[in-house]
């Protein structure tokens, strides 16, 4: 998870419906999306419209007029609590530790902070490292609850491999403050045991407790990735629904931990 060397970018609103559709091809680019799984221009061009933020991230220097990252939000309400929630943040692969995913973030951040919103919730794959290491370490958001089977992401449920989600709220009113990844230091409820997860301690009770991910889940064999994908959902679904909130991915070498921290 190293950051590569800066390229030049721009971030800038998307107004015209005709650069919106060049979104639809960041989409696929970025995640292997079909066509039904693709947030259509005529979704985006609406959600401009009626209070929605569609960023679009670009080359700065010219070389090409199409974008290579977007952001996609909009406001949200729920009990008369009014904040932003971020449904879509996707970069090439080509431009990913360029600091783009960042960028967008923060410009979303600005955005909704004069639309008078104050604060910002999306959801992100817990087997996905580099996810967590953006939105925890990077923008000092947390995650505060877990989400089994957000996604249909397939047309056969018993089939399809599950799209966990956690989700997470950043306080737009506090600056972010990049860190570096710290030690693992707490109890670990979860580690590796080969390619695969140990088994999971459901017990623990301290002020930090630790539950290892793997750096790079896309490499493993699919069993040993449905092995990791069941026991977080154990382990952080089980801690999290007892007032912890995920506050920081750790680093030890070649392996990370995500950080569970007690509530007050």
């Amino acid at each position: 998870m190293s950051e590569k060397a800066p390229r030049p970018f721009v971030i800038r609103d998307v107004t015209d419906p005709w650069e919106m559709r060049a979104l639809e091809d960041v989409q696929v680019q970025a995640w292997g999306y079909t066509d039904r799984e693709v947030l259509p221009a005529t979704m985006f061009r609406i959600g401009a419209h009626t209070g929605a933020l569609v960023l679009g991230a670009y080359p700065a220097d010219g070389s090409s007029p199409l974008p290579f990252g977007l952001a996609y939000g909009f406001p949200a309400r729920r009990e008369g609590e009014v904040w932003h929630h971020s449904h879509l943040l996707a970069v090439h692969p080509d431009w990913r530790g360029s600091g783009a995913a960042a960028a967008l973030k923060r410009a979303q951040r600005e955005r909704a902070l004069a639309q008078g919103l104050t604060r910002m919730t999306w959801t992100f794959d817990p087997l996905v490292a580099r996810n967590a290491r953006l939105n925890l370490g990077k923008l000092g958001a947390r995650a505060v609850s877990y989400h089994p089977d957000w996604y249909a992401l397939g047309t056969d449920r018993s089939a399809a491999f599950p799209a966990d989600r956690l989700m997470t709220e950043w306080d737009l009113t506090r600056p972010d403050a990049e860190r570096p990844a710290p030690p693992p230091v707490g109890e670990r409820a979860l580690e590796a045991d080969g390619d695969r997860p140990g088994p999971p301690e459901l017990g623990l009770s301290g002020a930090h407790v630790l539950a290892e991910v793997p750096v790079q889940a896309e490499t493993l064999p699919g069993a040993a990735r449905l092995a990791w994908r069941f026991a977080l959902r154990e382990v952080l679904g089980t801690y999290l629904g007892r007032g912890y909130a995920v506050t920081d991915l750790a680093r030890e070498g070649e392996r990370a931990f995500y950080v569970l921290t007690r509530g007050d």
